[in-house]
């Protein structure tokens, strides 16, 4: 839809105020800073405050309640509550230490409505209602400030989405291909974000939170028959000093603008200190390696012998890491495991010198079993002196509340010794961190590809990447080049990947993470050289990445541009198709781009190995035609160095 010359005018203004004949009714409109979305905030005719959302005109979420309800079923803020309003705009630049890209817009108008409750009012006197509206969706917090006099208990948030139509929805799902497609309507019971809505041919959302600090991580519930979802989160005390999680509805005229989107970082605080420190970049590692044994009769195994050849390997690709994974210190979930003195201690400290010497960072696996039996301050403290790179943190327990404040206590100690962290097995789902903590840098917050002694389809990769990689950066595991039709020799999970050898390539370009963790031998990447390269290609942090197609369930294309290279990665479901990628990301000139596709006659299930390598002429403004076989994939290297000036 062209904006007219009103509609220009009216998005020129970031709030809009309208007065109903009642004086006592006020409405406000809260502009993108392109003009397209609107939040309108008022009363209902009830008294009660509520939004609703609209993109170019089209509403997408019609008028839906705000606030809490305390325990004696009081409305906060209430019907008869003073309001006062403040607005603000802001255009700025956040620099990243690590991410999609080199720099973000961060730009936005806000709207601040300021209620004061009626003298005498039992319980909280005072709230606020942040509302921040961006060109890629919206986001309104509630605060107590601390001059309010009271404090109270609340029963329930009374925040709601009520969409405007029965739209297509998909879900996370902890470690199970995700929920969805399901019609809203057919919604029935709890489901946890992210949860991403298809609402037209044109128009996405997913719901999410932003900075939860204190309460449960987000949960929303719907019943069967209606179209509206509501927050059902027990929320923390409303006290003096009191920040909710911002409430995130991503918008994108695709599914991949939402993918590509900053929103969830951009409501986080920026970091204090120093993290110059913190360096994403691609590692390998024991746990899947182990039992795989070589053509020339060597066994892998988790132990000294094997960590040297994972780290000579990881030296001579370039890749940052290796990650030593569990039972290293003793068997994991034993109570007299002790991760200081135990188990292999003295062949880590040896891999963690050879690792040095190499320019490998060692990365050290901990089950909260032995981060809770032995002082965890200590714990980490000693694996920043020992040198460590990082910490992958497993199997936390406690409730969603008790492991989020667990989950921050641990990035924090990490950070003050310099350790990255992963967080795995059913960790709370990321909402932001990595802007205030960057060492934050993935967690299992997903189906892995080799988990739980079960592999994921295709169609997982091509919707988790579409509503779980919304709310931060993944550990999924992607590249496995051992793809043999039957079992093969490792220990923990020996059965067969359904992918095919170009398809495993590609998912770690697409899919975005801090550490891109790499489940195979040396031996195995070496048969696939061009594959390899592709790989070792990926040198992060990234200077810009790009969505460049995809449909949700089905494919994806995506693009990450590093000082040397434009890397291209796409990834099908169990359907064969063609796709037509645009290379309007490129600078004029010509390059030579090669090619890594899968085989004419690939498939995910019978002929997983079969792959070519072509190169072609392109230029800006090109469209490659590339063909992916069921379950397949397609990577494409262009190096800027094949500039010419024709």
């Amino acid at each position: 839809m062209k904006k007219t010359g009103f509609y220009s005018l009216l998005a020129a203004c970031m709030v809009t105020v309208f007065y109903s004949c009642n004086s006592a009714t006020t409405r406000f409109q809260l502009y993108s800073p392109n003009g397209d979305l609107v939040l309108s905030v008022g009363k209902d005719t009830a008294g009660l405050y509520v939004y609703s959302l609209a993109d170019k005109g089209e509403e997408l979420i019609s008028a839906s309640q705000l606030g809490f309800e305390d325990m004696a079923q009081r409305r906060i803020p209430g019907a008869d509550w003073k309001v006062t309003t403040s607005t603000a705009s802001h255009d700025g630049v956040w620099k990243p230490v690590w991410g999609k890209r080199a720099e973000v817009k961060d730009q936005y108008n806000e709207l601040t409505l300021d209620f004061h409750a009626p003298e005498n009012k039992e319980g909280i006197d005072q709230i606020q209602i942040v509302f921040r509206v961006y060109g890629d969706g919206v986001a309104w917090r509630y605060i107590v400030p601390k001059t309010a006099k009271q404090r109270g208990d609340v029963s329930e948030e009374c925040t709601q989405y009520c969409f405007a139509g029965d739209y297509t929805a998909w879900f996370y799902n902890g470690e199970l291909h995700n929920l969805g497609p399901d019609r809203l309507s057919e919604v029935e019971g709890e489901r946890q974000p992210v949860m991403t809505i298809q609402a037209g041919e044109h128009q996405f959302m997913a719901l999410h939170e932003a900075d939860l600090r204190t309460g449960e991580p987000l949960m929303l519930s719907s019943s069967k028959g209606k179209t509206m979802f509501e927050v059902v989160s027990k929320p923390a005390r409303l006290e003096p000093g009191y920040l909710s999680a911002w409430r995130v509805i991503l918008h994108g005229n695709t599914p991949g603008e939402m993918v590509d989107s900053h929103l969830i970082e951009l409501l986080n605080p920026e970091p204090s200190g120093d993290f110059s420190w913190v360096k994403p970049g691609v590692a390998v590692w024991d746990w899947r390696i182990n039992g795989a044994i070589t053509d020339n009769g060597f066994t892998y195994s988790m132990n000294y012998p094997s960590w040297v050849r994972m780290v000579d390997f990881a030296a001579e690709q370039g890749f940052k890491y290796l990650v030593l994974d569990a039972n290293w210190y003793g068997p994991e979930f034993d109570a007299t495991s002790d991760p200081l003195s135990g188990g292999k201690v003295n062949d880590v400290k040896r891999i963690l010198a050879y690792g040095k010497e190499k320019g490998v960072g060692i990365w050290l696996y901990l089950n909260d079993v032995g981060g809770r039996q032995f002082p965890i301050e200590e714990t980490l403290k000693q694996y920043g002196e020992w040198g460590a790179a990082g910490v992958k943190y497993g199997f936390m327990n406690g409730t969603p509340e008790e492991k989020n404040v667990r989950t921050q206590l641990i990035t924090r100690l990490c950070a003050e010794n310099k350790l990255l962290v992963d967080f795995h097995d059913g960790p709370v789902h990321p909402y932001g961190q990595m802007r205030t903590w960057p060492n934050a840098v993935t967690r299992e917050y997903c189906q892995a590809q080799l988990d739980a002694h079960r592999v994921f389809e295709p169609k997982t990769f091509v919707t988790s990447v579409f509503v779980n990689m919304l709310a931060g950066p993944l550990d999924m595991n992607n590249g496995m080049f051992d793809l043999r039709q039957g079992p093969t020799t490792r220990v923990d999970e020996n059965q067969p990947v359904p992918s095919t050898v170009v398809a495993e390539a590609a998912r770690t370009l697409i899919t975005f993470s801090g550490v891109t963790i790499l489940p195979d031998i040396p031996e195995m990447y070496h048969k696939y050289p061009e594959l390899l390269a592709f790989l070792s290609a990926q040198r992060m942090p990234w200077k810009e990445s790009r969505t460049l197609a995809g449909k949700i369930g089905a494919y994806i294309v995506m693009m990450r541009e590093t000082d040397k290279d434009y890397l291209i990665a796409a990834a099908t479901n169990e359907e064969a198709r063609t796709l037509s990628i645009p290379l309007t990301f490129l600078p004029k000139g010509t390059y030579t781009a090669q090619l890594m596709l899968d085989g004419d006659d690939a498939h995910y299930l019978t002929n997983r190995e079969s792959y070519q390598v072509e190169t072609r002429k392109v230029k800006s403004g090109d469209s490659l035609s590339v063909k992916l076989a069921p379950g397949g994939g397609a990577c494409l290297r262009i190096q800027k160095t094949g500039l010419s000036n024709q």
